[in-house]
């Protein structure tokens, strides 16, 4: 009877695991959330295929110096992450070491931030005070050659490359621009661009302050709360921030500035990924007491990133009135991850939104204040702000050939202000 029991315990056994067995593998055929030790045969099958294309260019093309395993490996790789999208790509180490590079807010070029798009190399815009924005580079302007060579079919990263090199040593840049019709050469001098995040800092007789903010690197908190501190001391009543123009930067610091005027723990931007539970919120900290005084905000086509995160808090809580025009739309986070051998990838892996819960990507941030500026009007304005070593309307006309023009914009900033600053007082 023992042995009858003992061999439908086996049977019943047996019959369990095989369902279970079933089970596993219907489930892990329908969902892509199967056990990571289940078999994944499409991934087994294209890594197979994977292996043999890469065996037959190894073993088959003319120029064996070009089919080496490694350099096979990282073409690919660069092909897989980056037809992703214009953000994402895979890094060399020299490329990373780069990327590190622009994060510290040091590296060397001649100051211009691209965007690729429709296999077009598009200038987001000109660094402040960089050696493009001096020679006259416009946002707008395609890239067409790097030194005489055609920019047909060329990679985001490899026109960073060819545009950086050591210091001192020269590049011809050959720009279409298309409001003029016509290619124009520049013959830029590389050297270390130190990116300034705030200047310009200063204050009207009327109380109204202003500050220019060109990118949001890792003391832009730090040098904002000391822009604020001063103007305060001597009296500030409202304020204009400058994001005209400004290309984005670390998201810590565009927090941080949020932080001068937001609440703790109050909602700055969140990001929502892919999976339905990867919203990450990011919110103030809390370090200073919030400023009450009413905020303007200055943006156009080149406020991107990390400055449209800023422009975007700032309006749906009522903390600033926008104006200019409709920013970039570039709102997309990209993780940087490392990788062996010092190599690394950058990759799309969420969007932002704003407090509102708008989509910041390749919509933009609308100001509710819309003034227009003539691309010729915007290069005399940004030149005007970055020459303030001139010495008034005469030299400046001597050095550059037109007169001194009126920021509508920032005019319109200041009349805003001035009527917030009037109601209040009624």
């Amino acid at each position: 009877m023992a042995t009858v029991e003992s061999m439908l315990k086996r049977i019943f056994t047996l019959l369990t695991a095989v369902v279970f067995g079933f089970l596993i593998a219907r489930y892990s055929t329908r969902h892509p959330g199967a056990p990571s030790w289940w078999p994944d045969r499409e991934r087994d099958r294209n890594v197979r295929y994977f292996r043999e294309v890469v065996q037959t260019v190894k073993e088959n093309y003319y120029d064996g110096s070009k089919a080496g395993y490694d350099d096979l490996t990282r073409a690919a790789l660069k092909g897989m992450v980056g037809q992703l999208d214009p953000h994402s790509e895979f890094l060399t180490a020299d490329e990373y070491a780069e990327t590190e590079e622009e994060l510290s807010s040091e590296f060397n070029g001649v100051g211009i931030q691209v965007e690729q798009r429709d296999n077009k190399i598009l200038v987001i815009t000109p660094i402040a005070g960089s050696p493009a924005e001096q020679a006259g580079i416009r946002r707008g302007d395609q890239l067409v050659k790097i030194d005489g060579q055609s920019m047909e079919n060329v990679t985001l990263e490899k026109t960073v490359k060819l545009i950086r090199g050591k210091p001192d040593t020269e590049v011809m840049l050959t720009m279409f621009r298309a409001a003029q019709k016509k290619e124009l050469d520049f013959k830029l001098k590389r050297q270390r661009i130190l990116l300034p995040s705030v200047r310009n800092a200063s204050l009207r007789s009327d109380g109204i302050g202003y500050v220019e903010i060109t990118q949001f690197s890792e003391h832009t908190g730090e040098e904002f709360d000391q822009a604020l501190v001063q103007m305060e001391k001597q009296g500030l009543k409202a304020l204009v921030i400058d994001l005209r123009n400004n290309p984005g930067g670390l998201l810590d610091a565009a927090i941080d500035v949020c932080g001068e005027f937001f609440d703790k723990d109050e909602l700055v931007v969140y990001t929502q990924g892919r999976a339905p539970d990867s919203r990450e919120n990011y919110t103030a900290d809390g370090k200073h007491p919030r400023r009450n005084y009413p905020v303007a905000l200055l943006v156009n086509g080149g406020t991107a990133s990390a400055a449209e995160i800023v422009s975007g808090a700032m309006k749906d809580t009522g903390r600033a009135v926008i104006v200019g025009e409709r920013t970039f739309g570039k709102g997309s986070v990209q993780s940087v991850i490392d990788l062996q051998n010092g190599e690394g990838m950058r990759l799309t892996t969420a969007r932002y939104y704003t407090p509102g819960g708008a989509v910041i990507h390749e919509h933009g941030i609308e100001p509710q204040v819309q003034i227009e500026i003539s691309p010729d009007d915007e290069a005399k304005l940004r030149l005007q702000q970055s020459r303030a070593d001139l010495n008034g309307p005469a030299d400046f006309k001597d050095r550059f050939g037109f007169q001194v023009i009126a920021d509508v914009q920032l005019t319109a900033a200041g009349e805003v202000l001035n009527g917030v600053l009037a109601a209040r007082t009624k």
